[in-house]
């Protein structure tokens, strides 16, 4: 068993690194228990490797979604409006966006003002505003998560 581990343990931790990133190690340990647990269900050894790598892909994705989860739950405690560290964030991440998704989402969720006034000022549909709308926010959403 020992000899096993020795070995599966830096593949494993190779796959989980990129996908789970800063909790790479968490998926790569969740990976190792899920991989023994399962191993009496293995047929064919020489596809260890292969079955193992499935499993560790698996556990990185589950231990991301939930480490992305509980970053959003953080993001409800931002600072205060008037703090000027808050300012700098949102600055910095608006920066990250296309001008377009720039523009919808300032006019929009920071001047307060509807779509159709959005749309109006900025040249473009109202259609064209809401689409536009739900990408800056995805893209905004993503680019604070950073």
């Amino acid at each position: 068993m020992a000899e096993l581990v020795d070995v599966l343990a830096p593949f494993v931790a190779r796959v989980c690194g990129p996908i789970a990133l800063e909790h790479g190690a968490d998926a790569a340990q969740e990976s190792l228990i899920a991989i023994f647990r399962g191993l009496r269900g293995l047929r064919d050894p020489s596809a260890l490797f292969g079955w193992a790598r499935a499993v560790a892909v698996h556990q990185a994705i589950r231990v991301a979604q939930r480490e992305r989860r509980h970053r959003a739950e953080r993001l409800t405690e931002v600072p205060a409006r008037d703090d000027p560290l808050l300012a700098l964030q949102i600055r910095d991440t608006l920066g990250r966006l296309s001008p377009e998704h720039r523009a919808v989402l300032v006019l929009r969720d920071l001047e307060g003002l509807d779509e159709r006034t959005a749309g109006r000022l900025s040249g473009i549909p109202l259609g064209t505003v809401k689409s536009r709308l739900a990408r800056a926010r995805r893209s905004f959403r993503a680019e604070w998560e950073r």
